[in-house]
């Protein structure tokens, strides 16, 4: 530890011998301009008189300008408007540093600032990508945390997480921030890293089903209206029968039950619904999870007070959202963001206008948001940014152009940093104009300079303290204190491990929902038929014995019939029989009779003697 903190100070130290060095440099520049400033133009060769006339008397030479006037002289504003332009960002209160006015050359004594409460106004940062858009995100949301304001950033490049590092001296930087008066010293933020659901490094950030809703879970799956409609009565379906949705297999278990034989009838009460619209959506939903968004849906679902939090040292803790696993999936990521607001919007009790900023929500990539959005989800989002200032949460919107927001969102925007534009084809030239008009009136040609500002510069208008828009400002903004390199892997994973929130959400819930309840109730059913298929069976089974018995029944009935016909035709056959015989006939007679019972009787014994 005592290396790195000899390591540590010496980097400082360093430093400030560097700064030093370019503060004398810009110091000689400055008196070589005013000296040159100050020479009389080279002598010119007199023209003969006309007349012999006395010469007038020479004009008293012009005094050496001021260095401040030199910048003035040389840029586009005149010295009337640089003043208009100091003291229309001479704030009384808290206010960040943006940078300093350019004109011709940086001018150190007019800074361009932000007042800390406009910042609940919301705001736009903007420009063609590489012009710096970055490092003007790492600048305000450093100074936000040293003012004490929590910030939720997501870092879609990977490049935000820098701010967690202190930063690297070097000659260039160094004199960069002399030239603007900028006093540097690394220093690294407190930041909290998140990742979406789990993909990733960071503390997982999940949501339920429910929590979402259908209206953003329709610009996920990218359903039509007719289709959000009907996944809106699922939902309220879902919330009457007492059916908890808290990820996806749970929407998917709950469309396969309405559609199958024993949950048809229900489907058909929903109304509205037909089952050619409930197969697009399980469809939908069944590619949807297969793209690997199963993981962001589920418990435990993430507390939005955690990004409220301050650090030990009273500094705005830095949410950052670690998202390049999810850049192939922008509407997910997008989408996601916004419900995080919604979140935000409902828990929040209302404060109205603050000195400060109780969060400010950074949305990079916000053309990602609005692409192919529906009306209803737009609608939300207009209304969603239009209300939260009154709950203390600020948001600023990062894209590449300011036509990328919708105009109604972009109503709502009361401070604008537009970094360079580029206008290689009719549509950017369009949008280039289009951008221009939006802008109060100054002496800039704006079409002109936003397509030559230079990488971290910007032009600038924010709200003042009474909410009046700032004029116009070609802003060289100041540098981060944070490493413009990304953060260390290995330092982000020990950050991670040493986060208490790590062992709050770090490990996904599965309790009982809709999927474990309808798949019960699917095993009941299914149990229930093959129940009835067995009673079906077994009472098929006894009719045919039934049947079996009774032909059988039949059968010998028939059979005795059969045989007492026989048995009467030979009673018959043999009486007619013994008709004819004369020894039957002779028996039969009386005498014959007498003679067998003499027999009989000797036989017997009883024959008397």
């Amino acid at each position: 530890m005592s290396d790195e903190l000899a390591a540590a100070r010496k980097a400082v130290e360093d430093a400030r011998r560097a700064q030093a060095d370019a503060e004398e440099r810009l110091r000689a520049m400055e008196e070589a301009a005013s000296a040159r400033v100050a020479e009389p133009p080279a002598a010119q060769e007199p023209a003969p008189p006309a007349a012999q006339e006395p010469a007038p008397p020479a004009a008293p030479a012009p005094e050496p300008p001021a260095a401040e006037d030199a910048a003035v002289a040389s840029g586009p504003l005149s010295t009337e408007a640089v003043a208009t332009v100091r003291a229309g960002y001479a704030f009384e209160g808290r206010a960040l540093e943006l940078g300093v006015l350019v004109n011709g050359a940086a001018d150190p004594s007019t800074p361009i600032r932000i007042p800390l409460g406009m910042l609940n106004r919301h705001g736009l940062v903007a420009g063609a990508t590489g012009t710096g858009k970055t490092r003007t995100l790492q600048v305000l949301v450093e100074q936000l945390s040293a003012a004490g304001v929590p910030v939720f950033a997501a870092d879609v490049k990977g490049d935000l997480s820098g701010i967690a590092v202190p930063g690297a001296p070097s000659p260039r930087l160094l004199e960069r921030t002399a030239g603007i008066g900028q006093e540097w010293q690394p220093l690294a933020a407190p930041v909290e890293l998140y990742s979406l659901g789990g993909e990733g490094i960071g503390v997982p950030i999940r949501a339920t089903v429910t929590g979402f809703g259908p209206t953003m879970l329709a610009k996920v799956l990218g359903l039509n209206a007719t289709q959000e409609s009907s996944l809106g009565l699922l939902f309220a379906y879902a919330d009457r029968q007492g059916l908890p949705l808290l990820d996806l297999k749970d929407l998917r278990e709950l469309l396969l039950w309405l559609t199958s034989d024993e949950g048809r009838a229900e489907l058909r009460e929903l109304g509205g619904i037909s089952p050619q619209t409930a197969g697009v959506i399980l469809r939908e939903l069944t590619t949807f999870a297969e793209q690997g968004a199963e993981q962001f849906f589920g418990e435990p679902e993430i507390d939005v007070a955690e990004l409220l939090r301050t650090a030990a040292d009273g500094r705005g803790l830095v949410s950052l959202l670690e998202v390049p696993g999810v850049a192939d999936r922008p509407q997910l990521f997008s989408t996601f963001l916004i419900w995080l607001l919604a979140e935000l919007f409902e828990t929040l009790p209302e404060v109205g206008d603050l000195e400060q900023p109780r969060l400010v929500f950074l949305f990079d990539e916000a053309h990602l948001l609005f692409a192919d959005a529906s009306k209803a989800f737009l609608a939300a989002v207009t209304q969603t940014v239009r209300l939260i200032r009154s709950k203390g949460v600020g948001i600023v919107f990062v894209t590449q152009t300011p036509k990328d927001v919708p105009s109604d969102v972009l109503a709502q925007l009361g401070s604008r940093v537009q970094h360079q534009l580029r206008a290689h084809t009719p549509d950017a030239e369009q949008a280039l104009r289009a951008t221009v008009r939006t802008y109060p009136r100054s002496e800039y040609d704006l079409q002109q300079v936003l397509t030559s500002l230079g990488t971290g510069e910007a032009i600038v208008t924010v709200m003042d303290e009474d909410g009046v828009p700032t004029p116009v400002a070609w802003t060289r903004l100041r540098a981060p204190q944070g490493s413009m390199d990304p953060m260390p892997e290995a330092q982000m994973r020990a950050a991670v491990a040493a986060s208490p929130l790590q062992a709050r959400y770090g490990t996904p819930v599965d309790r009982e929902s809709a999927y474990e309840i309808l798949a019960t109730r699917l095993a009941a059913a299914e149990a229930e038929a093959e129940r009835a298929a067995a009673e079906a069976a077994a009472t098929k089974a006894a009719k045919e014995r039934d049947a079996a018995a009774a032909r059988e029944a039949r059968e010998r009935e028939a059979e005795a019939r059969r045989l007492e016909r026989e048995a009467a035709r030979g009673r018959r056959d043999s009486e007619r029989a013994a008709r004819d015989n004369p020894v039957v006939q002779a028996i039969r007679s009386r005498t014959g009779q007498t003679v067998i019972r003499e027999i009989v009787r000797g036989i017997l014994g009883t024959r008397r003697r």
